[in-house]
C-alpha cells in the first residue's frame, strides 16, 4: 500500500514528464511555419493533432495539481463527493482521482 508521500513523489514526477512533453509540444508547434501550400496544409492536420494532445496533457496537469492540493490540506484519498475513502487499488491506476469508483462511474 503506498502511503500519501509516494502518492505525492509518483504525482510530481507525472508533472514533470507533462511539463516536458507539453514543453515539446508547443515547440513543435511553434515550428510550423511552411510556405508552400501543400506543407501547409499538412503541418495543420499535424497541429490539429499536438493541439488535442495538449490541451489533455493540460487536463491532466490540472488533475494533478488538484490531488496535490488534496494531499497539503489531508483530504487527498477521499471522494469529493460522497467523502467516502477511495479504494487504494483505484488510487494506484489513477492516483490523481477525486472520485470513488461509484461516485466515477
Amino acid at each position: 500500500m503506498a502511503s500519501v508521500e509516494d502518492r505525492k513523489r509518483q504525482l510530481l514526477k507525472r508533472l514533470s514528464e507533462l511539463d516536458t512533453r507539453l514543453q515539446a509540444i508547443g515547440d513543435e508547434l511553434d515550428t510550423h511555419q511552411s510556405r508552400d501550400w501543400q506543407e501547409l496544409a499538412t503541418e495543420r492536420e499535424e497541429d490539429e493533432v499536438l493541439e488535442g494532445m495538449g490541451q489533455s496533457g493540460l487536463a491532466e496537469v490540472q488533475q494533478i495539481r488538484s490531488a496535490l492540493a488534496r494531499i497539503e490540506d489531508g483530504s487527498y484519498g477521499y471522494c469529493m463527493r460522497c467523502g467516502a475513502e477511495i479504494a487504494q487499488d483505484r488510487l494506484d491506476i489513477v492516483p490523481a482521482t477525486p472520485f470513488c469508483r461509484n461516485c466515477a462511474g
